[in-house]
Order: C-alpha cells, then sequence, then structure tokens
C-alpha cells in the first residue's frame, strides 16, 4: 500500500517509513510540514499493518518489508528530485537493511529512535518458544508490548493512540524471529551499509527500543557524513513528543543541507 502528497515546486521527496504496530496515518503532521518545506513525501503501510491485507502483525519473511520500501523508493525516484529516507523504530530498521540490499542512490537517510535492540526482551524460555515456535506455529501470537504511555509524554497523542482501531498490539513468533535476525544483520554487517549522509535522533528515554545499541550501532559504521543526537529526556516517539517542532526543525537543516 503505497500514497503521495505532493509539494509545490518540491525541491525533493522524503520517504516515510512507520514503526511496529502502528500505521502511516500517524505521520500526517510530518507529511504537512514536509510539504510546507517543500518536499514530496511517499509513504503507506508495512505488511501486515493498517489497512494492509493479510494476517496483522505478521510477516513470513523480513524482505517483505524491504521490497515494500524498495517500491516507495522506485515511485519516490519517478519525481527526479533528490531522495531523502526517514525511518522510525522498526522503519528505521527496515531503511537500513534496505539500503544494505538494494541499491536506492539517496541524499541522506533520518533515523529516528531506530529498532536495533530492544528496551525489553522475552524471558530466557519465552524466547526459546518462540525460536520452536516460529517454524512448527509461525502464527502463534504474543503481545507487542508497545503500550501508549511509553511512546510520549503527549496525553493527547497517548489517548489518539490508543483509540486508534488501525494500531495492532499483537505479533507473531515468524514476525519476533525476523525482527531478531534484521537487528543482527544489522549490526554485524555494516561494512554493507553504504556512505550515505546520515541522521540519527535517539530518544534519550526510550522505552520501547534499547539506545545503547543504537549507539554501538553508529559507532561501527564507516561512513563520512554521520552524526547522532540523543534527545534527553525525550520519550521514543520523538515527532510526538512536546518538544517536537525543536526535534523537526533539526531534521529539516540536515536535509537541506544534504540538498
Amino acid at each position: 500500500m503505497m500514497k503521495q502528497w505532493m509539494s509545490e515546486r518540491a525541491r525533493g521527496t522524503v520517504v516515510v517509513i512507520h514503526g511496529a504496530g502502528e500505521h502511516h496515518g500517524r505521520y500526517k503532521w510530518l507529511f504537512n510540514q514536509l510539504n510546507q518545506q517543500r518536499f514530496h513525501v511517499v509513504s503507506g503501510d508495512l505488511p501486515g499493518h493498517g489497512r494492509t491485507r493479510g494476517k496483522r502483525g505478521h510477516i513470513d519473511s523480513f524482505d517483505q518489508y524491504i521490497e515494500a520500501v524498495y517500491e516507495w523508493y522506485k515511485e519516490a525516484s519517478s519525481y527526479e528530485l533528490p531522495i531523502f529516507l526517514f525511518g522510525h523504530s522498526m522503519g528505521g530498521l527496515i531503511s537500513i537493511r534496505a539500503l544494505m540490499e538494494k541499491y536506492m542512490p539517496v541524499k541522506g537517510l533520518v533515523l529516528s529512535s531506530p529498532c536495533l535492540g530492544l528496551y525489553e526482551y522475552p524471558n530466557r524460555m519465552a524466547e526459546l518458544a518462540t525460536k520452536m515456535l516460529h517454524r512448527v506455529t509461525p502464527s502463534l501470537t504474543a503481545k507487542t508490548g508497545i503500550h501508549a504511555e511509553r511512546i510520549t509524554r503527549n496525553p493527547d497523542v497517548r489517548k489518539e493512540y490508543q483509540e486508534d482501531e488501525l494500531n495492532i498490539t499483537t505479533v507473531t513468533a515468524r514476525w519476533y524471529q525476523e525482527m531478531v535476525k534484521a537487528m543482527r544483520i544489522a549490526y554485524h554487517q555494516t561494512d554493507r551499509f553504504p556512505d550515505i549522509p546520515l541522521l540519527v535522533m535517539q530518544a534519550g528515554e526510550d522505552y520501547i527500543v534499547d539506545q545503547h545499541a543504537t549507539h554501538r550501532w553508529f559507532n561501527r559504521l564507516e561512513t563520512k557524513d554521520r552524526s547522532i543526537k540523543e534527545w534527553k529526556g525525550l520519550y521514543h516517539e520523538l515527532l510526538n513528543e512536546p518538544e517536537r517542532e525543536e526535534v523537526l526543525r533539526f531534521m529539516i537543516n540536515f536535509l537541506h543541507v544534504r540538498m
């Protein structure tokens, strides 16, 4: 599923990749801001999310996410303008893996609290169970552990999140194992990550992903133009926090400079 938000006299295009359990509709504010800054936006719901067909919270292979993002990239390239990728949380992991697997010449990548490790992992018994069950009964489900009070300090966004019927709260054993594998590949094969401008924005109070894993991954990179900013006191969804205007300005500055 893919949609476009067009800007008059656009100077570039941003492909926006949402996180786990949510959908692209939660990024309307960001799309509007990017349009005002003269960027087209290409986005959509990832497989198993939002209004897509198929089992919710499930993938057979992480490649399904990579292929979806590659389709969005190809749509963005049809405008013949500089392209940037923006990935939040799982969307950040997907964008990293897509750039490792596909030839996607972009002007830069922005990661928002990327999922390179989890804040909390299942206990040892649950972990072993999912390792066995994802082959035998791959569609067995478990709770995501993503709760409104963990993602943002903004009470209005929390309320919207809880009432949003398109958000999903359960994922399958296969989904979990594919995520773990993707995180492992992203970390151990950083030599395959392309030499492109990179901005990592990491929440300082993150109760969804492991912020230390983000720093460890960043420090393994050999790319020349890379920077990381940890936003002290902010929760996982940086662009839904009360300080989101400041976060957005920081990100927009990166885009304009790399144009």
